[in-house]
């Protein structure tokens, strides 16, 4: 700051000692030191608990932030990318699809119930936050052995959050990702995924503030919940003192983000908005410092002005609260009553907390006292960064058995349907889903237009232990094939990288491996980056996770009515596998080219990516989603070998496929015929459609011994 600080503290001008030490808000003695050289003085409590909380892992990326400029973020088609709250492309005809993901792990962990429903309330007030209308979730999950207890009661908890926050929304949930492995025993991951459709010219951002504009809080009372959640509960890695990180954990309430979500598309729709944020992780002191330094100002604040649901709340607790459901609001200068007029009409507290001024600075007020006055740019931007270093562990873990029968590998709990999980899911909410979960990507209607978008999200966390590298690259290369699978032109991606403790060797190889997959096959498939989170520090007892980038991939598609259909085909149909079981992401974009002209031509009856369990379990999915068998040929350990790059076709005419994948030199192999009502392969399986679905369908209550 250039301006010599106020004292802090009280109103006669004195400044008491700050109570609170460095640690007691996640600072390294360094860390305290650099703030310490650049604010002038010892900060007060306050300000070190805005300092620990906007200097977290959770908000400032201190580990990651360099790396993840090697990510590709910039396409024709991008409108808005990496820096706001969620990134934009361009659907064509005026609209655009903003979408994220988003992880809420160390939550979860805590309170599995409360930590995925502010999951879900958090990635939709990052959609709407931007001026679009939330049109889907999807969410990846991860958990450990799913014969522990605890796996049962974390995974009955986050489903629960899901279901909970996102049907009392009225939002479809269209697809997902769902994985079990030991290393998530104590460490689950709850990363949710949020997709929204704007009209282009109502893209909001939060860089429109300027000197003298009002600054609104809209929506929930603010209360004790969710304090030092993002610089204690989610930088740091989980120990035996969990049960008393419970505090740390918010509560939500949908039936109120609801009220917030049409009253902020309203307020957006009709032009009232400079500058929108909600608050989320660090709450009222991430808020103002990020719409202030995005717009390089400042704001001043009165946090006697903030509406309490808790009496006795410090100044201290105001700023980092993080209860649900509020939005920092900048209204367009004269439009403040709209602003408020619009609130009133949706039953919303719209309280005037503070001003925008011309200086760097976030003051802070409690009443005639000033209890922090810090430069916003230091607090949002300018958090020290810390240099890592990596290594591979000395030892890989084995395998799968790839040997496993085919109704073995069907109910195996990382094969088996998840229909048990998606269920409690409203998928059809809203009446604009085509194709919801269980196909390869779920497919959305644009209202009034023939056109639409597809949507989905992967995960390879098998793949990670060796090489997360690979397992990251071969996780964008799947996301997009998926797309591909229901006939749609993938646009963009969004990344959630969850990794262990970046402080040691193995976190950070985990991550700079991981951050080096995406961008080689973001850059290889010529496909941008627009939005992403980094979740670190994902350990327990000294233990990190395996390695687990998740990939959202969203894409356009012409005509919905033409849509690849989640099936087989018909009787007769030849099955084709294109592609081959490595990964060569050169040839990868050659099948985009082989996959997208012949669904134009509608050539393709049905198409299924092929992943854990081969063709083998690729064609048996297709069989129990068509409700008819297949006859197979060719060699066993072709058919059950885990594939990174091919697809199994159903198709009429084989001869024209063939001949535009020799034009494009991808690898095409005739298999065998779709027909009858079982499932064979010459001279190793012959068994019923109906005894695979079995198999499929009772896999996962039998993993996680529920009641069928």
């Amino acid at each position: 700051m250039s301006a010599p600080p106020l004292p802090m503290g009280t109103a006669d001008g004195t400044r008491p000692q700050a109570k609170l030490r460095p640690g007691d808000v996640g600072l390294t003695d360094a860390e305290y030191a650099f703030a310490v050289s650049r604010v002038g003085r010892d900060p007060s409590d306050v300000e070190l608990g805005m300092l620990g909380a906007l200097w977290s892992e959770h908000c400032a990326y201190k580990h990651s932030r360099p790396l993840l400029r090697r990510l590709p973020s910039d396409a024709p088609q991008v409108i808005v990318g990496p820096g706001e709250n969620a990134g934009a492309v361009d659907l064509g005809g005026g609209l655009a699809c903003v979408f994220k993901v988003e992880s809420h792990n160390h939550p979860s962990a805590v309170e599995p119930f409360q930590g995925a429903a502010t999951g879900v309330g958090g990635i939709v007030r990052d959609i709407f936050t931007m001026g679009a209308r939330p049109v889907a979730l999807l969410n990846a999950l991860f958990f450990g052995d799913p014969g522990k207890p605890r796996t049962r009661y974390l995974a009955g908890g986050v489903v629960g959050g899901i279901s909970f926050y996102g049907n009392c929304l009225g939002i479809p949930d269209v697809g997902g990702h769902v994985s079990f492995d030991p290393s998530y025993d104590d460490n689950p991951l709850v990363n949710a995924m949020c997709v929204g459709v704007v009209p282009t010219e109502r893209i909001t951002r939060a860089t429109g503030a300027v000197a003298g504009d009002a600054v609104y809080l809209i929506g929930a009372d603010t209360g004790r919940d969710g304090i030092a959640g993002a610089s204690l509960l989610a930088s740091f890695e989980l120990g035996s003192a969990d049960d008393a990180k419970r505090p740390s954990v918010q509560v939500g309430d949908p039936f109120l983000e609801k009220l917030v979500m049409e009253a902020c598309l309203e307020l957006i729709e009709g032009d009232h908005v400079a500058a929108m944020q909600d608050l989320g992780a660090a709450g009222l002191a991430c808020a103002v410092s990020e719409v202030a330094a995005k717009a390089r100002a400042g704001i001043e604040l009165d946090v006697r002005s903030v509406p309490r649901r808790a009496s006795g709340m410090t100044a201290y607790e105001v700023m980092l609260s993080e209860s649900q459901e509020r939005m920092l609001v900048v209204p367009r200068r004269g439009h403040e009553g709209e602003v408020e007029r619009i609130a009133a009409r949706w039953r919303l507290h719209c309280t005037r907390i503070g001003t925008v001024v011309a200086a760097d600075v976030v003051r802070v007020r409690d009443g005639e006292a000033t209890v922090a006055e810090i430069s916003a740019r230091l607090l949002a931007d300018d958090a020290p960064i810390h240099a890592i270093a990596g290594a591979p562990p000395a030892q890989e873990r084995r395998g799968r058995d790839s040997t496993a029968s085919l109704l073995q590998l069907l109910a195996d709990a990382n094969v088996c349907s998840r229909e048990r999980i998606y269920r409690r899911y409203d998928q059809m909410v809203g009446i604009d889903t085509v194709l919801g979960p269980g196909a390869d990507a779920a497919v959305l209607r644009l209202k009034d237009r023939p056109d639409g978008i597809a949507v989905t999200i992967d995960a390879n966390p098998d793949l990670a232990d060796a090489d997360p590298q690979l397992a990251a690259a071969a996780t964008v290369a799947e996301a997009c094939r998926n797309l591909l699978c229901v006939g749609a032109r993938p646009l963009g991606l969004t990344d959630c990288i969850n990794a262990g403790n970046p402080e040691r060797p193995h976190g950070a190889w985990q991550l700079t491996s991981t951050i080096d997959g995406l961008a080689q096959a973001g850059r290889a498939l010529e496909l941008p980056f627009v939005s992403g989170n980094v979740s670190l520090y994902n350990a327990s007892a000294g233990r990190d996770i395996v390695a687990t980038a998740v990939v959202g991939a969203v894409g356009a598609i012409d005509d919905v009515s033409r849509a690849i259909p989640a099936g087989i085909g018909a009787d007769g149909d030849t099955l084709l596998v294109l592609g081959a079981t490595d990964l060569d992401l050169d040839r990868e974009r050659r099948l985009h080219r082989v996959m997208l002209e012949a669904a134009s031509y509608g050539r393709i009856a049905a198409a299924h990516d092929v992943g854990v369990g081969g063709i083998a379990v690729a064609v048996a999915e297709m069989a129990i989603r068509g409700g008819r068998g297949a006859h197979l040929h060719g060699r066993i350990e072709d058919l059950f070998a885990r594939s990174l790059g091919s697809i199994v076709l159903a198709v009429r005419d084989a001869a024209w496929l063939s001949e535009k994948a020799a034009q494009e030199q991808v690898p095409l192999a005739i298999i065998g015929v779709v027909g009858g009502a079982r499932l064979i392969i010459d001279g190793v399986i012959d068994v019923a459609v109906a005894e695979c679905e079995n198999a499929y369908r009772s896999g996962l209550a039998e993993a996680l011994e529920l009641a069928r």
